[in-house]
C-alpha cells in the first residue's frame, strides 16, 4: 500500500517541476519585454551595413619594373688585346686604294668611357652642319631631320683576319669593304674555313654584340668558334670586340639597322635604312654602318620588319652589298619578308633562318629548337638558326654544340650555306 502511494506521488512531483520551470522563462520574457517597452532596444540607433554578396573582384597583377638598361661597353678586367699589323701588312694597307688615312677623331668618346653611347633616336632641334670629312655627294639632299652628325672613325687594326688590305676601300668616311682586283671578296678573305666531309651542317647566328661588354665577352669566350657573331654598329670600340672574336675563331656580320613596323617607337638609330626615302640617303647611311668595322663576312637585319616588307627598298640596297662582295642573313626576324625573292634576282650571296632558337627564352625551349635544327639539317643537308646574346641562349647553345659531332652534324659558320653569288 505503501509502494503505492509513493508511486501515485512522482507524477505529481515532476508536474510542480515543469509548472515552476515555465514560470520561471514566462518571468524573463515578461521582463525582458517590460525592460524594452521602457527604455527601449540598445542597438536600434546602430547603422545597419548591408554586404552584396557576389563574385570576388580580379585584382590587376602588378606590372614588373623594367630591367635597368644594359651597360654600354664598359672595358671588361685586363682590357681587349687585338692583333696588331705587322710592318708588312701597314706597309699593305698604306698602298690599299683610297687616299684618307684611317684616324680615329681626337677626343672622341670610346664605349670604354662615361661618355660612350648609341646614337639619339630622335635628333636635335637644331642639327649640327656636315663637316667637309662626312660630306655627301651633291646630288644627295639630306631633309633636316635625317642630319648625320660627325663620327668618330675606328682605327684599322689587325691582321689579315681581321682587316685585309686587298679587299678594304679607304674613303672619308671609314674603311669599306670591296671586291679585289684579284677578285677575292671579303666574305671568302674573312670566312672561316670549315671542315671538308658531307656531313649536315648547321649554322647559328647570335646577335646583339657589341653593346654590353659583359655579355659580349660571355659570348666570345663562351660559345664555340663555329658560332657566327653579329655586331652592332654603334659603339666606338666595337672593332676591338671583333677583333678578339676573329681571334677565337668566330665568323662575323654586321648587323645594320633596318625599319620595323612600329617605327618610330621602336628605334635602331639615326642611321636607320628606311621605306620612303630615297635610295641615295640609304646607300649613304648603310655605307656608314658597313664603315665601322672590318673583319665580317656579310650584313644580317637589326630589326628591320617593315623595310624587309618593301622590295623596292630593299633591292638597292642589297645590290650594294653583292658589288662589295658580301653576303646577307636574314634572322627570320620578319614575318613578312621579301629578301629571299629579292636576293635571288640580285644574285647576291644569302641565306635566312629557319627559326629563332630563343624566342621563348626557356632553356627546354631552346632546346627544343636546336633538336628542330638537326631535323631540318638532316632531311636538307644544311639548317640555319637565329638567336640574341641572352645567357640562357649561351649557356644552352654550349652545352647543346658541345655533342653535335657525336651525333652527326658540323657547326658551321653561316658563309659555308648560304647560296652562291652570281658573277
Amino acid at each position: 500500500m505503501a509502494a503505492s502511494s509513493m508511486n501515485g506521488q512522482a507524477p505529481r512531483r515532476g508536474g510542480l517541476i515543469l509548472a515552476l520551470a515555465a514560470a520561471v522563462v514566462f518571468a524573463l520574457l515578461a521582463g525582458l519585454g517590460f525592460y524594452l517597452h521602457f527604455w527601449g532596444n540598445p542597438l536600434a540607433g546602430q547603422q545597419v551595413v548591408t554586404v552584396a554578396l557576389g563574385p570576388r573582384p580580379v585584382l590587376a597583377k602588378p606590372v614588373p619594373a623594367p630591367p635597368p638598361p644594359p651597360v654600354l661597353m664598359e672595358t671588361p678586367p685586363g682590357g681587349i688585346t687585338p692583333a696588331i699589323l705587322s710592318p708588312e701588312e701597314q706597309a699593305a694597307m698604306a698602298a690599299a686604294p683610297g687616299t684618307v688615312p684611317q684616324t680615329a677623331t681626337p677626343g672622341a668618346p670610346s664605349a670604354t668611357t662615361p661618355e660612350a653611347k648609341l646614337p639619339t633616336e630622335q635628333p636635335p632641334a637644331t642639327p649640327p652642319a656636315t663637316p667637309p670629312s662626312a660630306a655627301l655627294p651633291s646630288q644627295v639632299a639630306l631633309p633636316s631631320q635625317v642630319a648625320l652628325p660627325p663620327v668618330a672613325l675606328p682605327p684599322v687594326i689587325g691582321g689579315p683576319a681581321i682587316a685585309n688590305p686587298a679587299v678594304i676601300e679607304k674613303t672619308k668616311q671609314g674603311p669599306l669593304p670591296r671586291i679585289a682586283d684579284s677578285g677575292l671578296t671579303p666574305m671568302r678573305a674573312y670566312a672561316v674555313p670549315v671542315p671538308s666531309g658531307d656531313r649536315p651542317r648547321i649554322a647559328i647566328v647570335i646577335s646583339g654584340l657589341g653593346i654590353s661588354a659583359r655579355a659580349t665577352s660571355a659570348a666570345i669566350n663562351g660559345l664555340p668558334s663555329g658560332v657566327t657573331l653579329a655586331f652592332a654598329p654603334y659603339a666606338n670600340d666595337v672593332q676591338r670586340w671583333v677583333a678578339l672574336a676573329r681571334q677565337k675563331g668566330h665568323e662575323v656580320l654586321l648587323e645594320v639597322p633596318m625599319e620595323p613596323y612600329d617605327f618610330p617607337d621602336s628605334d635602331p638609330g639615326q642611321y636607320t635604312l628606311r621605306t620612303g626615302v630615297g635610295e641615295d640617303l640609304n646607300s649613304h647611311k648603310l655605307a656608314w654602318s658597313l664603315s665601322r668595322i672590318t673583319g665580317y663576312v656579310g650584313v644580317t637585319n637589326l630589326l628591320g620588319g617593315r623595310f624587309l616588307s618593301d622590295a623596292n627598298a630593299l633591292e638597292p640596297m642589297l645590290t650594294y652589298l653583292s658589288r662589295r662582295g658580301l653576303l646577307f642573313f636574314d634572322n627570320g626576324l620578319a614575318p613578312h619578308s621579301v629578301a629571299p625573292d629579292v636576293a635571288a634576282r640580285v644574285g647576291i650571296a644569302f641565306r635566312q633562318s629557319s627559326l629563332t632558337i630563343d624566342s621563348i627564352q626557356a632553356a627546354m625551349e631552346i632546346d627544343h629548337r636546336l633538336s628542330d635544327l638537326e631535323s631540318e639539317a638532316r632531311s636538307k643537308g644544311s639548317a640555319a638558326g637565329s638567336g640574341f646574346l641572352y645567357p640562357v641562349t649561351v649557356e644552352r647553345v654550349a652545352l647543346w654544340a658541345h655533342g653535335l659531332p657525336g651525333r652527326g652534324f658540323v657547326l658551321a659558320p653561316v658563309s659555308s650555306i648560304v647560296s652562291a653569288a652570281k658573277k
